[in-house]
C-alpha cells in the first residue's frame, strides 16, 4: 500500500490511490456504511436495488413532433410528421420512431403532463426537484434552491452494491440544479462522453497537484480529504468520520464499479446496435451502471452527436436555415434518440431487468401548439409550452403499452388525468422505494419535504 504505485493502466482495474484524489465528486454516496444500512432498511428497499435512466431532453422536446401528434389539427398546428402504428393497438409515435414501435408493449406513454414555468431553468428545476422557483428567472440563470431527484437517491440510498456511486450524469449533470442542503457528496458523478476512443471515468483534479505523488500512501489520503472538508465552499458537506472515509476510498478502488464503466466489456455487435454515438453509448453505459447498483442514471440527452450543430430539443424559429429544425434538424436527431432508446428498452427486457431498472424519457416543457416563421430568415420553429407536454416511461414493474392522459385537438392543455412533473418523480421514488414524503433539514435545519404534494401516476402503479 505505502509503494505509490499505480496499478491501473487500463479501466478494467480499481482506480489507483492518485487516481482516487483526481476524482472531482471523490465523497459519492458520502455515508457511513452504517447509514448506508439504516438508509436501505428505512426505504423498505433492503431486499433488491432499483435503479431509474433518465433520458433528459434539455431543451423540451415537441410533443407534437414525438409522441402527442396531431394528424388532424390545423395546418398550423399539425405535427410536422406523420404518425406511424406500433404493436399496441391505438398508440401511435412518431414515423421516425420505427423501433419504439415495435416495443411499445415495453412502455407508456404519459401525455398529459403539464406546469406553469416557460424559461429552460426555471422548467428544469420545476422537472427535476418536484420545486418549481420561488420567483421566475426569464433570463434562465437561476439555480434550484432544492436538490434534484438524484441527489435525494443519493442521500437516501447511499452507494450501490459493490461500492457504486449512487448519482451518475452522462455526459453531464444539468446546470440548473444542486445538491444544496444535502452537502456537495451528493452531487452527480459526471463522466463524460462514452463514445470517444478509450472512454473510462474521468478524473479531473482536486487538491492532488498536477503530478500526484504526494499521494501515494493512505495517510496523504485520509489527509488531502480532511483539508478539502475544512475549506470554505465545502464546509459542512463533508463531515464525516472514517467509516466515511473507507467508504469513499473504498467506492473509487472497487474493481467492481471499474468494471462497471469498462465498455469494452460488451460486444461490438450490441455496442452498434446501440449506436456509435453519445446517446447509443450513454445508453449503454447507463444500463451497465444500472446492473451494476447505480441508483440514478441522468443522461443529458441533448446533443446526439460531438460536434454536431442545431440538434438540440430547442426547436424555436428562427435557429437555422431555411428548412429550420423541424424540416431537416429533427430529421437527423429523432433517428439517434429511436436508436438508442429502443436499444435501451430491449436490452433491459433481454436481461430480466424490467422491473429493476425504470426508464423515464422527458424534457422540461413541450412545444407551441402553434408552427410560425423565424425573423429574419423565416424558418419553421416552434417556442417554449410548459402547459402540454409528454413524457415516456418504460419498465420498473409498472403498467406498460398504454397512453396516459390526453391533450385537446391543438395539443394546448390536458384533457384527461391531468399530471405534473411532481406526480412523475413521485412515481420515480416509488420505483426507488423512497418515502416521498420524508423530510431533510435545509441550511436553517427547517425540515423540508421531499415533495409536498404530489401522487404518483395512478394508471402507472
Amino acid at each position: 500500500m505505502g509503494d505509490g504505485k499505480d496499478t491501473t493502466s487500463d479501466c478494467t482495474g480499481p482506480l489507483g490511490r492518485r487516481q482516487f484524489m483526481q476524482v472531482g465528486a471523490l465523497a459519492l454516496g458520502g455515508l457511513t456504511l452504517p447509514q448506508v444500512l439504516a438508509a436501505r432498511a428505512a426505504s423498505g428497499n433492503h431486499s433488491k436495488r432499483t435503479s431509474v435512466i433518465m433520458l433528459y431532453q434539455h431543451g423540451g422536446a415537441s410533443q407534437l413532433e414525438t409522441y402527442d401528434l396531431k394528424p388532424d389539427a390545423p395546418t398550423a398546428t399539425r405535427s410536422q410528421f406523420d404518425p406511424i402504428a406500433t404493436n399496441v393497438p391505438g398508440m401511435d409515435i412518431c414515423e421516425h420512431f420505427p423501433l419504439q414501435a415495435k416495443n411499445a408493449d415495453k412502455f407508456s406513454i404519459v401525455r398529459s403532463l403539464h406546469h406553469e414555468m416557460s424559461s429552460h431553468t426555471d422548467g428544469g428545476i420545476t422537472v427535476l426537484t418536484g420545486k418549481a422557483p420561488l420567483v421566475a428567472d426569464p433570463t434562465s440563470q437561476s439555480k434550484s434552491a432544492h436538490p434534484d431527484f438524484g441527489s435525494v437517491a443519493s442521500k437516501s440510498l447511499g452507494t450501490g452494491p459493490n461500492v457504486m456511486p449512487p448519482y451518475v450524469a452522462i455526459p453531464q449533470k444539468p446546470y440548473m440544479t444542486r445538491p444544496t442542503y444535502l452537502g456537495l457528496h451528493h452531487g452527480a458523478f459526471e463522466v463524460g462522453d462514452p463514445s470517444v476512443k478509450g472512454f473510462r471515468a474521468p478524473h479531473v483534479g482536486i487538491a492532488a497537484g498536477k503530478d500526484g505523488k504526494r499521494l501515494g500512501d493512505r495517510k496523504t489520503l485520509i489527509d488531502q480529504l480532511d483539508r478539502i472538508r475544512r475549506t470554505e465552499d465545502l464546509r459542512g458537506n463533508l463531515a464525516g468520520t472514517d467509516q466515511f472515509r473507507e467508504l469513499a476510498f473504498e467506492m473509487l478502488t472497487s474493481p467492481e464499479s471499474a468494471k462497471a464503466f469498462n465498455l469494452s466489456e460488451e460486444s461490438d455487435v450490441l455496442r452498434d446496435r446501440y449506436g456509435r454515438h453519445l446517446w447509443g453509448q450513454a445508453c449503454l453505459l447507463a444500463r451497465r451502471l444500472a446492473e451494476a447498483g447505480t441508483s440514478v442514471i441522468n443522461i443529458y440527452f441533448n446533443t446526439p452527436k460531438t460536434g454536431q450543430e442545431f440538434t438540440n430539443w430547442d426547436d424555436h424559429p428562427g435557429n437555422a436555415g431555411r428548412e429550420g429544425h423541424f424540416a431537416k434538424f429533427m430529421k437527423i436527431r429523432l433517428p439517434y434518440m429511436d436508436q438508442a432508446l429502443a436499444t435501451l428498452i430491449e436490452d433491459i427486457h433481454s436481461r430480466d431487468l424490467q422491473r429493476q431498472i425504470l426508464v423515464v424519457v422527458v424534457g422540461e416543457f413541450g412545444r407551441t401548439p402553434a408552427m410560425r416563421y423565424g425573423v429574419p430568415n423565416r424558418s419553421y420553429g416552434r417556442d417554449h409550452w410548459p402547459q402540454a407536454y409528454s413524457a415516456l416511461v418504460a419498465g420498473g414493474s409498472l403498467k406498460m403499452g398504454q397512453v396516459v392522459g390526453a391533450t385537446n385537438s391543438k395539443s394546448e392543455y390536458p384533457t384527461a388525468s391531468p399530471y405534473t412533473p411532481q406526480d412523475l418523480l413521485a412515481t420515480i421514488y416509488h420505483h426507488l422505494g423512497i418515502d416521498h414524503s420524508q423530510t431533510f433539514d435545509d441550511f436553517r435545519g427547517r425540515p423540508v419535504h421531499i415533495l409536498s404534494e404530489a401522487k404518483p401516476i395512478a394508471e402507472l402503479i
